[in-house]
């Protein structure tokens, strides 16, 4: 068979207020720091504290996703503020079930509302309103589980090469 390497990031949509909660912390922490100097060193700590809960927050908040597809496995990384990379799944992909949109009646009785069959669900979406994401449906340590990625038109191609029987795009 050929070898192939398909590396896909996806960046995940901010929150809709995430930028005002930035800015209200920066300015109660500016604020604190500048009582802590001028009237009491009481809200030093404070000040202090509040910066650190800056720091992980930003760094929490803003995610992306690595979706890295070779040969038969398919690994999902999740990086954290640009820096911090954590491998969230390492997939065998002999034991993908199904994949297709997640309007499609392949996928139907593991919906939220109204499937009859409840999995753990992991999100790896970007949340944008113009991409269309698939629900994978795979078993990962003898436990079935429900992925829903936003894969790429060489990604999809390719896994549909490889597993006709099991990959849905329309």
């Amino acid at each position: 068979m050929y070898n192939y390497k398909i590396v896909e990031q996806v960046i995940r949509k901010p929150r809709p207020l995430s930028g005002v909660l930035r800015t209200v912390m920066i300015v109660f922490a500016v604020i604190l720091l500048l009582l802590g100097i001028t009237l009491s060193q009481g809200f030093m700590l404070p000040g202090f504290l509040l910066v650190v809960l800056y720091y992980f927050y930003s760094t929490y908040s803003q995610k992306e996703y690595e979706y890295i597809l070779e040969e038969n496995h398919l690994t999902i990384d999740v990086i954290f503020g640009k820096k911090h990379r954590k491998s969230a799944h390492y997939l065998d992909m002999e034991a993908l079930e199904v994949l297709a949109p997640n309007w499609h009646n392949a996928v139907a009785a593991y919906r939220k509302n109204g499937g009859s069959i409840t999995l753990p669900k992991y999100d790896y979406t970007s949340y944008e309103d113009d991409t269309p994401f698939y629900t994978m449906i795979i078993t990962e340590n003898r436990q079935k589980i429900k992925l829903l990625l936003d894969l790429s038109d060489s990604m999809l191609q390719m896994i549909k090469r490889r597993y006709p029987d099991r990959v849905f795009l329309e």
